[in-house]
């Protein structure tokens, strides 16, 4: 038996039914599904930007925090009790805190004859786990008279655009770890010259560095007294921009740099308007595909003799329902192509010429922007085929 063709009964479907709600239909989908693709794109582009403001190590972020110093507490100590740090490892967003001890005698560097140079200096000391470059070696015993340090990039960067002024010569990363630095100790218990090299340079703690056993031990040497509490705390946290994290530091008054959480303090709010926009255009989506489906029921409705007529003569309503459901395919089809094409084009335009093609964003779309685009198109398509099928169910 030869197959029946679509071709002849199809004007018996079109019995002067207006196609505007159809063509409203396709718009409001097209409109809906570019502003939920958008929503995720810009999601993604931001968790991108973000996870990039702060040097991370093993999937971790390293923050330095500080109490702020105001009028009111400024002749306090606002240095951080051992409450303060226990405090700090309870919350829920940090996966540790390490102080930062400091020297409480008197240090003076040289660079000897090599470098005419000679300044009072601060050392600290940080758990090596929080330290973004630990070479092998980074540790001290009593009686060693080297002491290996670490120092600050952006310390070396300062030395060399005064050094000129000075008539002192400005040094690589690898001349400055030649230089044997001499280190004079002085406190109320006494005091030593010991030998002094860089061995690394960190670009994430800004200070000079030294093995925690030296500190420990020539604060009770030199001056008598262990290790202080600390002034400035590192923080180890899967996100440094957590709202959560920022809001708890701001609750207790702590300082964050604002550097290191450029994004931090105003994702809550980008998140909260990305997620508007996706819920909007879900809203779109979905009011598009109820109209589709009024469309076809004034279809259906307009048609419903010749549609009886059909079924009466042996048309089977499961096959009218895939020929009617399948000629609508090419549309939606179409309508989510132009929807991800243009979402294409928009990040394109968003990371060439706004962000001047920064290296953590890309200029194509993310894979689950298409996933996205793949499941909307299966949806519609299924939610028609449904509908048809119900519509043409009810008249058998």
């Amino acid at each position: 038996m030869k197959r029946p063709s679509f071709h002849i009964i199809r004007p018996l479907l079109l019995t002067g039914a207006r196609s505007s709600s159809r063509w409203f239909s396709y718009i409001g989908l097209g409109i809906g599904v570019l502003l939920l693709l958008l929503a995720q794109q810009l999601y993604i582009d931001i968790q991108a930007l973000v996870k990039q403001t702060s040097i991370r190590k093993n999937g971790f972020d390293y923050i330095s925090i500080t109490k702020q110093i105001t009028n009111e507490n400024m002749g306090r100590d606002n240095r951080f009790s051992p409450t303060d740090l226990d405090s700090l490892r309870q919350q829920s967003f940090i996966q540790g805190a390490a102080p930062l001890t400091s020297n409480r005698f008197e240090v003076v560097a040289t660079a000897g004859d090599q470098i005419p140079f000679a300044s009072d200096i601060f050392l600290e000391a940080l758990d090596n786990e929080f330290i973004d470059t630990v070479p092998p070696g980074f540790d001290w015993q009593p009686g060693q008279a080297t002491v290996p340090l670490i120092f600050s990039s952006d310390f070396l960067e300062m030395y060399n655009v005064f050094a000129p002024s000075y008539g002192l010569p400005q040094l690589s990363m690898e001349t400055a770890s030649n230089v044997v630095i001499g280190l004079r100790c002085e406190g109320q218990k006494g005091g030593a010259t010991f030998r002094a090299q860089i061995v690394a340079f960190s670009d994430r703690i800004n200070s000079l560095l030294a093995p925690k056993e030296f500190l420990d031990w020539a604060n009770l040497e030199f001056e008598g007294l262990p290790s202080a509490n600390a002034s400035r705390v590192y923080l180890k946290t899967t996100d440094a921009n957590n709202p959560d994290l920022l809001q708890h530091l701001t609750q207790k008054s702590y300082r964050v740099n604002k550097e290191k959480t450029a994004f931090g303090r105003s994702k809550q709010i980008l998140q909260g308007v990305i997620a508007g926009l996706g819920i909007f255009g879900v809203l779109v989506v979905a009011l598009a595909l109820l109209l589709f489906s009024f469309y076809l029921q004034l279809m259906v409705a307009r048609s419903r003799d010749n549609l009886q007529l059909l079924l009466t003569i042996g048309y089977r309503p499961d096959w009218l329902s895939k020929q009617v459901a399948r000629r609508f395919i090419p549309v939606y089809l179409a309508v989510v192509s132009a929807a991800l094409a243009a979402t294409q084009l928009m990040q394109y335009g968003f990371h060439q010429f706004v962000m001047y093609n920064r290296p953590e964003l890309s200029s194509l779309l993310h894979p689950s922007v298409w996933v996205t685009a793949i499941v909307l198109t299966g949806l519609s398509i299924f939610t028609n085929m449904r509908m048809v099928r119900k519509l043409l169910y009810g008249l058998s």
